[in-house]
């Protein structure tokens, strides 16, 4: 249990709703920053403004998965107020005070090394990256379906990159019955790609793979779909990139060449916020419990 952990979840999508459903089950005491709208109530939770929360009590800080925007701001969808935060708030919280973000920046690297404090980034776990390419993936096949007039079955499929959720895309889609090439930059990923039965080619030779694209997906966030790549796809092929954002594909080309390209990161937030919510709450609630436990040692 949590019992007299004092929680402040800031900010958010309908994920943070599990998370914070989860977190009072577990009987911590929450401060809800950025959810006056919300007209739901959780037992042991309370609505505050960001200017009221008295940071000096919090045992941890829970942020939404994409953290803050590069001037701190932190976005909601459960409230109309302007929600930053700034080193002197950090640098007032206890010294075992943690910030859990999904992932972060320059700016909430800076401020949080600045006040001292530690920061964790769930998605740079195995497990939550693993677990949470599942609702990518339901995602991906949906944006597939809405935008394209032909089906998957058959199609000529590029997935870029064979990290946690590009393997996951390219098992799946293979498995829909697409004929789907895999491109990837390491000697061992090639030979994974390889031993999936699937289309391996290096990343350094994508522009004559895409020739006959009919859907790319990219997974790798930083720009690998350019102007020369787009220039060799065919007019009707769609672009899906999962990347964070700004993603990896220069969409000022592609809406001048009149190739439709969607920049879709945080897909489970989107079509599966209850399911997204529990995988983030799991590992929340292990990480708070094995924090609580170092410090009682500590304490002894």
């Amino acid at each position: 249990m949590l019992t007299g952990l004092q929680i402040a979840v800031i900010g958010g999508d309908a994920r943070q709703l599990e998370i914070i459903r989860k977190l009072t089950e577990m009987d911590a005491k929450l401060s809800l920053i950025g959810f006056e709208q919300l007209d739901h109530a959780f037992t042991g939770a309370i609505k505050e403004k960001i200017d009221d929360l008295d940071f000096s009590t919090m045992d941890a800080i829970i942020l939404p998965v994409p953290g803050t925007t590069q001037d701190g701001q932190i976005e909601t969808i459960f409230s109309n107020e302007k929600v930053v935060l700034t080193e002197e708030m950090l640098s007032v919280t206890p010294e075992h005070c943690t910030i859990y973000s999904g992932i972060s920046n320059g700016y909430l690297n800076g401020i949080v090394k600045a006040a001292d404090r530690r920061l964790v980034q769930l998605f740079e776990r195995d497990d939550v990256a693993i677990y949470n390419s599942i609702p990518t993936v339901e995602g991906t096949i949906m944006l597939a379906i809405q935008h394209t007039d032909f089906t998957i079955h058959g199609s000529n499929i590029a997935v870029l990159g064979l990290g946690r959720v590009g393997m996951s895309v390219a098992r799946t889609f293979h498995a829909l019955g697409a004929k789907v090439s895999v491109g990837a930059r390491k000697s061992e990923h090639i030979a994974r790609i390889t031993e999936m039965g699937l289309t391996p080619f290096l990343l350094k030779d994508i522009q004559q793979y895409v020739k006959d694209t009919d859907i790319c997906i990219n997974t790798i966030p930083y720009q690998i779909v350019t102007a020369s790549v787009i220039s060799k796809m065919p007019a009707h092929t769609l672009i899906l990139d999962l990347a964070s954002k700004p993603g990896g594909t220069d969409f000022r080309y592609a809406e001048k060449r009149g190739i439709k390209a969607i920049l879709a990161p945080g897909l489970p937030g989107i079509v599966a916020p209850k399911t997204a919510g529990q995988i983030l709450a799991g590992v929340l609630i292990q990480l708070l419990m094995d924090d609580l436990m170092e410090r009682k040692g500590k304490e002894k």
